[in-house]
């Protein structure tokens, strides 16, 4: 199934969405969240559709397209997991996975505009694929168990300042937690729609210009590996986001590549799950 979220900020309207038509889920769920998607709010909603009791959204194309999942509990970012991406960066491909945290309030819905940070010279693009949990994970025994607890796959854009988290200190957080810095969406697509996670293409240009062409076979770790090596260092809940790393192509890793300014738009593109656009403002 795929799951929206439409209405301007705060008050958005969770929704199923079938051949293009968004059903209203206000009978079933207040919205699409950790105690929706771990619970049986997705049999409910496959219940209801079945039977012909869902009413489609009114006025579906008037409404903003909001994030698909309400504000997560935690956003956990995979860096350098993809091989091509490490060594456009000269960094060294890591052992283990490499953590980060970014702000929950990062995340807005995929066709809002991005800010620029104020003194930003280094903000830049990362397509990513997006996992959602679906059931807690506390200390994993296997990378086998941990497909199970994901509720489903999503874009995500993991924008980034590169000067805030390279030369001011070192701090990841600083240069990925900037206002509106990750755009999620256009829809939650549940994993029995997503034959295999690990052969998803991944695509984004800027201004119509092919910045990133990568497939998620290529990640160093593969999503149930992350799933379980996260799991034995944090409680991973229902709701909670996992960006999974960027393949290459971002402008930290083409020299002379010119770095995101106002007006620029960016486009992104995962296969089976959907299309965003965002354009960039100045804060």
């Amino acid at each position: 199934m795929r799951f929206a979220r439409l209405g301007e900020p705060g008050q958005e309207i969770p929704t199923v969405v079938v051949d293009d038509i968004p059903y209203d889920l206000a009978s079933i769920t207040r919205d699409i969240d950790g105690a929706f998607l771990s619970g049986v709010g997705v049999e409910r909603v496959r219940d209801a559709l079945a039977a012909g009791r869902l009413p489609p959204l009114p006025d579906p194309g008037d409404r903003r397209v909001g994030p698909p999942i309400a504000r997560p509990g935690k956003v956990v970012c995979i860096g350098l997991n993809y091989r091509d991406h490490a060594e456009e960066t000269h960094a060294e491909v890591p052992a283990e996975p490499v953590v980060f945290m970014k702000d929950p309030s990062t995340v807005i819905g995929p066709f809002d505009e991005v800010r620029i940070p104020r003194g930003s010279v280094k903000t830049d693009w990362e397509v990513e694929l997006g996992v959602v949990i679906g059931r807690t994970a506390r200390y994993l025994a296997s990378p086998q168990e941990a497909l199970a607890c994901v509720a489903g796959y999503v874009v995500s854009h993991d924008v980034s300042e590169r000067e805030f988290q390279l030369e001011r200190g070192g701090q990841w957080d600083k240069g990925k937690s900037c206002e509106t810095f990750n755009p999620l969406g256009p829809v939650l697509v549940t994993p029995d729609e997503i034959a295999d996670p690990q052969v998803l293409r991944l695509r984004l240009t800027v201004n119509g210009i092919m910045r990133q062409d990568g497939t998620t076979a290529n990640m160093i770790f593969p999503i149930a590996h992350v799933v379980w090596y996260l799991s034995q260092f944090m409680v991973l809940h229902p709701g909670d986001l996992i960006n999974t790393g960027t393949p290459a192509g971002v402008a930290l890793g083409l020299p002379g590549t010119p770095y995101l300014r106002p007006g620029d738009v960016v486009e992104l593109t995962i296969d089976g799950l959907g299309t965003a656009r965002q354009s960039l403002v100045q804060a």
